[in-house]
């Protein structure tokens, strides 16, 4: 096991009803922000919900911000912000939501231009404080620090990171999942499931703690994933699902080991370009991704194929043929498919997306930094 500092300071409020309890973690007199998306939380009840715990405090709404945030809303909700002298943010909803809102919380201090801080990596001095309420398992942003940011100009789809970004505070009331439709929880059990498999299927270096930890993680999603499709009302596996969601990237499978991300910046392109979904291009992408570095990723998807799938018999290849098409078919099961055809994507489109990463910099991926634009090519043929 590698060298390795955690820190993570969100303080997770988890369970129904816990909404009540945000008002004694937000500084008395302060000037609240709260950001949403569309129209659910308020026709779910959850904004009413959000501003009944907050009497006493001085509001103000910022709605719109989309399923892959922009640049250009954000900066809306930042002008707003700096003009009415906000000084805590408070995000309602799903992963993109609390990533917009931890850009704005770094843009709303920052000197100069804030796209510097996804474009040119800006340093982040300093950030307006911010608590979550999340509605939708995915991304694990509610208990992280990281988030990703989308200018509609240029079609640049980019992640950030910076210690100063991990909320204050969470709420995860599993309750507040049930009216999500079918697409978005599929779409939440891949991103988790992908985001696991980003920090376990790379090489041993011998944590043990992270390798069962991770393995738990995923045999969870594969066991809640399906019930929460099919029993939507169940309000054990939706609160199973929220913290196999949160733990997938809060940091602690990931402390100590070796972590991949170039699904995700394969993805990221795919969104960019093509407007799928984020978790739509993790289901495309880590297939092949694993199909192409299958060599280098060879004994992390041998321990895959018989701790995870239970892969036992028949010679290594096979093993490792059949967890490839086994994570294949769990994600179609899920109805989210596997191939950009699906999509009416074809090879014609791979020139494009190649060159974004090139410019973009994303010419050496991987936990080896060997993925270059020639190896990510292959992965886009295969996921045609």
């Amino acid at each position: 096991m590698q060298n390795f500092t955690f820190h993570n300071p969100t303080r997770i409020l988890f369970g129904k009803g816990r909404i009540a309890d945000i008002a004694r973690e937000i500084p008395a007199g302060a000037r609240v922000l709260i950001t949403y998306g569309g129209g659910s939380v308020v026709s779910t009840g959850t904004l009413d919900e959000v501003t009944a715990a907050l009497q006493g405090f001085t509001l103000f709404e910022f709605a719109g911000i989309e399923p892959n945030p922009t640049y250009e809303t954000l900066m809306q909700a930042v002008d707003l912000a700096r003009r009415e002298k906000i000084d805590f943010l408070l995000a309602v909803g799903g992963g993109s939501v609390i990533d917009g809102t931890k850009f704005i919380a770094a843009a709303i201090p920052f000197v100069g231009d804030p796209w510097d801080i996804l474009a040119r990596r800006a340093r982040v001095k300093s950030a307006i404080a911010f608590g979550s309420v999340l509605t939708l398992p995915a991304t694990g942003s509610e208990m992280n620090s990281g988030a990703v940011v989308t200018r509609r100009a240029g079609n640049d789809k980019l992640a950030f990171l910076n210690p100063l970004l991990f909320p204050r505070f969470s709420v995860l009331d599993p309750s507040k999942t049930f009216t999500l439709p079918p697409r978005q929880v599929a779409n939440g059990v891949v991103d988790a499931f992908v985001h696991i498999a980003e920090q376990y299927l790379t090489y041993p270096v011998d944590a043990r703690v992270q390798d069962r930890f991770a393995e738990g993680l995923l045999l969870t999603l594969i066991e809640e994933g399906p019930r929460a499709l099919h029993e939507p009302a169940d309000y054990d596996v939706r609160a199973n699902l929220m913290w196999t969601a949160t733990l997938a990237l809060n940091g602690l499978i990931g402390a100590g080991v070796p972590q991949d991300w170039a699904t995700h910046m394969l993805g990221h392109e795919l969104t960019a370009l093509h407007g799928l979904d984020h978790a739509q291009t993790l289901a495309v992408v880590l297939p092949a991704m694993l199909q192409v570095r299958r060599a280098e990723k060879r004994q992390k998807l041998l321990q895959y194929a018989e701790r995870v799938w239970g892969l036992r018999a028949g010679d290594d290849d096979m093993r490792i043929d059949q967890a490839i098409a086994h994570t294949r078919s769990f994600f179609e099961s899920l109805q989210v498919p596997t191939r950009l055809s699906a999509y009416g994507i074809g090879v014609e489109a791979i020139p494009a997306l190649l060159a974004q990463l090139e410019r973009h910099g994303m010419v050496a991926l991987g936990e080896h930094q060997n993925v270059d634009l020639a190896q990510s090519r292959q992965v886009y043929e295969l996921a045609v």
